[in-house]
């Protein structure tokens, strides 16, 4: 399959003088049946049909990262790309939920204990999200 250039973030910063970059790079994708003795088979015996998505930067002799995905065979590329390269976002929660909200804070010896404390800050995590969505800063705001 041949590689394509796709696009998956455009720059976020509204200021036309600040040092923007548009994130693209070129990836293939393939449906792929996997070969592991540890993945569940069909009723019929086969493995599951999957999504492989390769980042293959121009330049390069070969593929610098891979993913595997679940989604259906009319998934388009842009869209399997996109949700793979969401992985910064998904770090970035994790670092505000354990050092701005307090997820690794809990000293406590119970399970109903943790159970609370996670939901907290789950809560507070769902808030500040929902805040930062629905009235994000104006332009030139700190």
């Amino acid at each position: 399959a041949a590689a394509t250039e796709i696009t998956w973030r455009q720059p976020t910063n509204p200021d036309p003088t600040a040092h923007a970059t548009v994130m693209r790079s070129r990836f293939v994708t393939l449906r792929i049946r996997p070969a592991n003795r540890d993945i569940p088979r069909a009723a019929d015996g086969s493995l599951p049909v999957l999504w492989l998505i390769a980042e293959w930067p121009s330049g390069k002799a070969e593929p610098t990262d891979y993913w595997m995905s679940t989604l259906p065979p009319d998934t388009p590329a842009s869209t399997l790309v996109r949700l793979a390269k969401l992985r910064w976002r998904i770090e970035h929660d994790y670092r505000e939920l354990k050092t701005g909200l307090g997820l690794d804070h809990f000293e406590g010896r119970t399970w109903l204990g943790w159970h609370h404390h996670a939901t907290l800050v789950t809560a507070a995590h769902l808030f500040l999200t929902t805040l930062r969505l629905t009235h994000p800063k104006a332009s030139g705001q700190a």
